[in-house]
């Protein structure tokens, strides 16, 4: 109708029947009868074999008033005209379109019409498709369902790939299958005409070497991406649980106070959803120390300029923190809880010293009064501490043997980590060693390099940071 400009009264082959017989005489002795029988509708009559198509294509066509006055077209051809309409260079599907065609999709519309038209069992049907399958190198095969239902798939395919094509859930569960009644590998490349079926467990799920591609279990993308898919969604999972381990992990063994926005960090990182950082954790992306102390950086007041000499002042105070509103104060990390970058931190004005810096969960903070919490201010670190170092006690519960101590020194001279501190006690009962060590490191990372490094020696069962 679009292609005419007609309305569908003026589609006079909706309706239609197609006469095949022997000879060319007998093609108009059927279009007499027909114009006998009902009315011909004028200017819907054409003789393509007096007067062939270009692509050779012969038939008579004829328009006609038919049964409850309804429109009918009738094609007379003969059975040759008719093979070369279907099969040849005239097929219908070639030249009732306008659109460019794809060669080797032409070539396989004609290998399933002369396959369909076949009968099984006829003295020509299997010398006919070892001939097509020689002639024509197909880059699809046509096999069955049990149902006689038809599936497409690429040449070289196999029951899994036939699987996949069913449904995803089915090449999920597959276990096995049976081409033509016969068990066969999931392997096995699958040809035209087979009947395929599938055999399923009620909880299977796919394995991972279906993706590999030198085991030759998959040959369509498609398939092959629903199994990533699914291992993906699977290894999701469990990279969300691997990291929201080492976060807590993390938090525990650094004795974080403030937790961090997860959502402003996915947010900060591009990441959709909270579990997106999990994962990100867990498959190495992120560091768990990062975003163990990301809510504290993200807190921390951009520095100002300052004249030459109060920075030079400043440079030389050790534990460098910005009080804040006020500028050149004198601060000093306290010994008590010893904070290192970037700890939550609270300052408390001395008399006579300046501020003193203190974490936020300090035992001394929380154990002041009424009068002392008003001498609490605020403070936060800033970027001039980069080369300066910070004490941490940490504790190492391990079992004792001989050499224990030695390697842990070993890390710490690797790690150009200086030792100010060291208390140990052996416990002769239980064969255990508890280990203090104060060393000097520059951050929170650091220490958690540290900390992960001394944790992987033999024997050590516990590590984390005491304050």
């Amino acid at each position: 109708m679009q292609r005419k400009a007609v309305d569908i009264e003026q589609i006079f082959d909706l309706r239609a029947v197609r006469v095949l017989v022997r000879d060319i005489g007998q093609c108009y002795e059927v279009l007499g009868i027909v114009h006998g029988l009902w009315k011909h509708i004028p200017g819907e009559f054409d003789d393509y074999i007096a007067t062939p198509k270009a692509n050779m294509y012969q038939s008579i066509h004829t328009a006609v008033i038919g049964p409850e006055d309804k429109t009918l077209e009738v094609q007379i051809r003969t059975q040759d005209m008719h093979h070369h309409s279907e099969l040849g260079v005239a097929a219908h599907w070639r030249y009732k379109e306008n659109a460019k065609h794809d060669a080797d999709f032409e070539l396989r519309v004609v290998w399933m019409r002369q396959w369909l038209e076949l009968k099984e069992g006829s003295e020509y049907y299997g010398d006919h498709l070892e001939q097509l399958d020689t002639e024509m190198e197909v880059t699809r095969i046509y096999v069955l369902t049990p149902q006689s239902k038809v599936v497409e798939l690429p040449k070289g395919s196999t029951p899994l790939d036939f699987a996949y094509a069913v449904h995803t859930d089915i090449g999920h569960r597959c276990r096995g299958a049976k081409v033509d009644g016969h068990i066969v590998q999931l392997t096995r490349p699958l040809k035209s005409g087979e009947i395929v079926e599938v055999l399923t467990s009620k909880s299977g799920t796919p394995s991972r070497d279906w993706i590999n591609p030198h085991l030759g279990y998959l040959k369509s993308s498609r398939a092959r991406s629903r199994v990533r898919q699914w291992f993906k969604h699977l290894d999701y999972e469990h990279y969300v649980e691997l990291g929201r381990a080492a976060l807590d992990r993390e938090i525990i063994r650094l004795s974080v106070i403030e937790k961090p926005d997860l959502e402003e960090v996915a947010e900060r990182h591009n990441l959709k959803q909270v579990d997106d950082v999990y994962a990100a954790i867990g498959r190495g992306e992120l560091s768990p120390v990062q975003v163990a102390g990301s809510g504290i950086r993200e807190k921390q007041s951009e520095p100002t300029e300052l004249p030459l000499e109060k920075a030079r002042a400043k440079a030389q105070i050790k534990g460098e923190v910005v009080v804040d509103g006020v500028d050149d104060l004198m601060t000093s990390m306290a010994r008590c809880c010893k904070p290192v970058p970037y700890d939550s931190i609270v300052g408390y004005v001395t008399r006579g010293r300046g501020v003193t810096v203190h974490r936020r969960n300090c035992s001394n903070i929380r154990a002041m009064d009424e009068e002392e919490l008003g001498r609490l201010v605020e403070v936060c670190w800033s970027t001039q501490h980069e080369d300066s170092t910070y004490p941490v006690d940490i504790r190492i519960f391990a079992a004792d043997r001989k050499g224990l101590l030695r390697d842990i020194s070993s890390i710490f001279t690797g790690d150009e980590v200086d030792v100010i501190g060291v208390t140990t006690n052996s416990d002769r009962k239980t064969d255990t060693a508890t280990m203090q060590f104060t060393v000097e490191v520059n951050d929170m990372e650091q220490l958690s390099r540290l900390l992960t490094k001394v944790e992987q020696l033999p024997d050590v069962m516990d590590v984390k940071r005491v304050v």
